[in-house]
């Protein structure tokens, strides 16, 4: 019988995170909660009698506190960068930076970096959780214009933040691969949650029509995808550095053959996160 994993999920108070979690618990695994919300986030762990923390990443200062504590677990044999968010208009965070890409890449890469280190001793794999909305908003990503600064849309800043954690699980891949973190990133399908609360009309819709189950799948449809790739073995049940939909690797729009654009989004986002480490 498989021995159980010491799991740890962000954006594990609702949604795809939340149910990804009691999937494992139930499965003997050792799930560690990470939300925003304390009060829901404190539920969760409650109803799967497993520890718990709280994290905003608009606020990098909460994800190094977070780091802290997550290191002194005896090991992480899975960290699931689930967290993210879409809002409705350009904001910046109290770091200075554009908030869809700090709390979609930037908390998650800064996490990982800090982490590193348990990380590779314990052979980890860190899931990226990705979107279809890489392809449908983010193939013009100019990693050049992280911050959103010559255009913004709350689709397109949303699409290219999912882009970049497909990208970072690539400059992860490549530069950890050997040091034993295997790296994979999936996309969950559309799916019904409270996500987008804070977003377009249009997106309000899609997740809180009546009609939304025609274009949309359950959390525990979804969770299922990520459950897979925890539970999975690299080079068996995934490939790493790929993006997944479903069982079989997602085709890109977004072109980036020789890598150079994963490594000016890695490179940036290590310039970023620097003053934290």
């Amino acid at each position: 019988m498989m021995s159980g994993k010491t799991i740890v999920i962000t954006g594990a108070s609702d949604g795809i995170g939340a149910a990804a979690a009691k999937i494992l618990k139930e499965k003997g695994h050792d799930v560690i909660i990470v939300g925003r919300n304390p009060e829901k986030t404190e539920k969760v762990a409650a109803s799967l009698s497993a520890p718990f923390h709280t994290v905003d990443y608009a606020d990098l200062q909460s994800v190094v506190r977070l780091a802290k504590e997550l290191s002194a677990y005896p090991k992480i044999d899975v960290l699931a960068n689930n967290a993210g968010g879409a809002g409705n208009k350009r904001t910046i965070t109290v770091d200075g930076f554009e908030r869809t890409f700090q709390i979609n890449v930037l908390g998650g890469f800064l996490l990982t970096r800090l982490l590193a280190d348990k990380l590779c001793d314990s052979g980890a794999t860190v899931i990226q959780t990705s979107s279809i909305a890489s392809n449908l908003y983010g193939a013009g990503l100019d990693v050049n214009d992280l911050q959103n600064e010559k255009s913004y849309s709350p689709f397109t800043a949303y699409g290219r933040a999912k882009l970049c954690d497909i990208l970072f699980t690539r400059g992860l891949d490549k530069r950890y691969r050997s040091k034993g973190i295997n790296a994979v990133a999936f996309e969950p399908g559309v799916v019904r949650t409270n996500f987008a609360a804070e977003s377009t009309p249009f997106v309000r819709f899609c997740y809180r029509s009546p009609i939304k189950h025609l274009f949309t799948i359950s959390p525990e449809r979804s969770a299922a995808r990520l459950v897979r790739l925890a539970e999975g073995e690299a080079g068996k049940d995934f490939l790493a550095g790929e993006v997944y939909s479903g069982r079989k690797p997602m085709k890109l729009k977004f072109r980036d053959e020789n890598g150079e654009a994963a490594d000016i989004l890695w490179n940036s986002c290590v310039e970023m996160t620097d003053k934290y480490v």
